[in-house]
């Protein structure tokens, strides 16, 4: 049995209808029409202790009704939810005491608290052992460089620096799984960086299985080697990243100085895409041709001064999938 098993889960909401005019005012005082939202509709997966997990869509896709109902939060109108064993709306205290959780926008931070004192607040509401204790805040701190600001009170903090800490808080405990929500917006580059080698870091120490929802696509290909997607309730697609980018991905790209002038492609799976003096632009799928094979095609017939390849853009591709509303699974 999978550390998390989603079995066909699904979530309806019973939403007020709502007409304008001071007539249908009045009579929805007195008797009320319904809307039924199905915000996840009929999912199924299954996540191995330890995967890092991408759940992505675009707003309103269901993302965080599924975060909800995996942490407890919610319970689900029908299909089957466990996490590490136990079933997380019927037993929320068990369930919560083993899982962590980082929303970007919302704080777990005492505002007028050092960082120093948090921590030994949340040893005291999880009982973390005083060795578990010590040796935790021991390695946070160090991974995420929290020393200079450990007795700042968090009021005085930078968003970095309290991202930081959130994420901290949220493992203090060595819980098994951990759900992060847009743990990198509004960050700068270098705060990015610093959370995302941290978060695969942790990972590799202590097995944490991780499940990531953000818009930041740089965040996915980063941190997570799996990706699921979902649009309306309804998922897209459960699999690799890399095979999402290899077979879904509308292609890599080769960028070539050719000492020829006039160029044509020797085989139909390449295809020129721009000419910009002796520049060309060569696009290729990897699940058809691979890049080195792409290249020694070329070079077999042309020669070449410099050249260049660029992976697809996921963001572009997934973008793309919405857009046409096809599912990929």
């Amino acid at each position: 049995m999978s550390f998390i098993e989603v079995e066909h889960l699904s979530k309806e909401f019973q939403i007020t209808k709502r007409e304008k005019g001071a007539f249908n005012a009045i009579k929805s005082m007195f008797h009320r029409e319904y809307i039924i939202k199905k915000a996840v509709d009929d999912i199924s997966f299954s996540i191995e202790q330890g995967e890092l997990v991408g759940y992505v869509g675009p707003n309103g896709a269901g993302k965080s009704t599924t975060i909800k109902m995996l942490s407890g939060i919610l319970t689900p109108t029908s299909g089957k939810v466990t996490v590490g064993g136990i079933i997380p709306y019927e037993n929320r205290k068990e369930n919560n005491m083993r899982m962590g959780v980082v929303f970007g926008q919302r704080s777990q931070l005492y505002w007028d608290l050092p960082m120093g004192e948090t921590f030994e607040l949340y040893q005291k509401m999880y009982k973390i052992d005083d060795d578990v204790f010590r040796r935790n805040v021991e390695f946070y701190v160090e991974l995420l460089d929290m020393g200079p600001f450990l007795k700042t009170p968090v009021r005085q903090l930078s968003l970095g620096q309290k991202m930081r800490a959130n994420i901290a808080i949220a493992l203090l405990h060595d819980p098994p799984i951990v759900y992060l929500d847009e743990p990198t917006i509004g960050l700068d580059v270098l705060a990015k960086s610093r959370i995302r080698t941290f978060i695969k870091e942790v990972n590799r120490e202590k097995n944490i299985t991780l499940i990531l929802t953000t818009h930041d696509m740089d965040d996915i290909e980063a941190i997570c080697s799996r990706l699921i997607l979902i649009d309306n309730g309804k998922k897209l697609y459960d699999g690799s990243l890399t095979d999402f980018r290899n077979v879904y991905a509308g292609g890599n790209l080769l960028i070539a100085d050719f000492e020829a002038e006039q160029v044509s492609m020797p085989d139909p799976r390449l295809k020129l895409l721009k000419t910009e003096g002796p520049r060309r632009w060569i696009s290729f799928r990897k699940d058809e041709i691979a890049p080195m094979d792409a290249l020694n095609l070329i070079t077999s017939h042309y020669t070449i001064s410099d050249f260049s390849m660029q992976e697809a853009d996921i963001e572009d591709t997934i973008k793309s999938i919405y857009e046409k509303k096809i599912s990929v699974s």
